[in-house]
């Protein structure tokens, strides 16, 4: 069976899904990282609708080639991919440079900035 989406109520934006399991669900992010081991429905909803989007919005940092971080901020996610941008502390005309990872994001190439 196909996961789930579930989508906040206010707006009807997708917060994420819930990935049928045994006899329960898995929570999972945008980003296609697990969330819960299996719970029953109403949990899932619920840790959807406490997760939210704002972890969205936290800095993060994406790991080159070279081992280097470098740090940035989600721009986009769509169900089959991430776009990031390097995080230019809001410049104006600072150039726009954006890479793309797939879903789920590598938690060894994107982690969030503590």
């Amino acid at each position: 069976m196909d996961p789930i989406e579930h989508r906040r109520n206010l707006d009807g934006e997708t917060l994420g899904w819930m990935r049928p399991e045994g006899e329960g669900f898995v929570v999972v992010d945008l980003l296609g990282h697990e969330r819960t081991g299996v719970v029953d429905w109403f949990e899932a909803e619920r840790t959807l609708d406490e997760l939210g989007l704002s972890y969205l919005a936290e800095p993060y940092e994406l790991l080159h080639d070279d081992g280097t971080w470098l740090r940035v901020r989600i721009a986009e996610v769509h169900a089959g991919r991430v776009r990031v941008k390097e995080d230019d502390g809001g410049a104006v005309g600072a150039p726009q440079v954006y890479y793309e990872l797939p879903v789920p994001v590598p938690a060894d190439r994107l982690r969030r900035v503590r």
